[in-house]
């Protein structure tokens, strides 16, 4: 396939892009600082763009197969870069006639009646006074693919580790995954790139973990 990776200078987005070329896709890296982007290929192509400036994107992902973001923000500040970012992204793909999407959201964004007692009284509350802020505008984003006639799947991980791809990890479709911990950044990217070609994760969220 073809798969335009943005965020691809994050430590996920870094994955994506090394897994996506060594299963021999052809890949498109946006960034806004494509210097960054920590692979070399002949089958990588490097564009700079910043999804908050939707003109910046025009004509990048003609010619894609799918879009896997891995787009994201630090810090506790207000921020859209995910609502408006993915708006961006959606308005993109309408005009190159790109349907397949797969982003990163988290498992905290889940909605409270779906989670285990103990996330929804005590894990959940205690990570938004932290990151409320980015959860909030999460939120927004899967309303946007919500939304949208985009062939969508959202990935619910929980907290991202930095550990390499073991493969060995529980995954749950439209359903919140009881006892998720942790998952490493390396197999979020796997699973990322797994489920664009599953049917059955359109539309559809996907949680994992170990």
């Amino acid at each position: 396939m073809h798969l335009a990776v943005f965020g691809s200078t994050g430590r996920t987005g870094q994955a994506l892009v090394q897994q996506a070329l060594c299963q021999g896709h052809n890949v498109t890296a946006v960034a806004r600082n494509p210097a960054s982007i920590d692979a070399t290929s002949d089958r990588l192509q490097a564009v700079r763009a910043d999804v908050l400036n939707g003109t910046s994107l025009d004509g990048i992902l003609n010619g894609v197969d799918a879009v896997l973001s891995a787009i994201g923000t630090h810090g506790r500040r207000p921020t859209n870069v995910y609502s408006v970012g993915v708006a961006n992204i959606r308005d993109a793909m309408h005009h190159a006639g790109v349907r397949r999407f797969v982003g990163i959201s988290a498992l905290p964004v889940t909605p409270r009646p779906e989670l285990g007692t103990t996330e929804r009284r005590v894990a959940v509350p205690l990570l938004s006074l932290f990151f409320g802020e980015m959860y909030a505008d999460m939120t927004r984003m899967e309303q946007v693919l919500r939304d949208s006639d985009l062939d969508f799947t959202i990935m619910r991980p929980p907290q991202l580790t930095n550990g390499r791809p073991t493969g060995q990890y529980r995954t749950a479709i439209n359903e919140h995954l009881r006892r998720a911990r942790r998952i490493s950044r390396a197999d979020l990217a796997a699973e990322m790139l797994q489920v664009v070609p599953d049917e059955r994760t359109v539309r559809a969220t996907v949680s994992l973990a170990y």
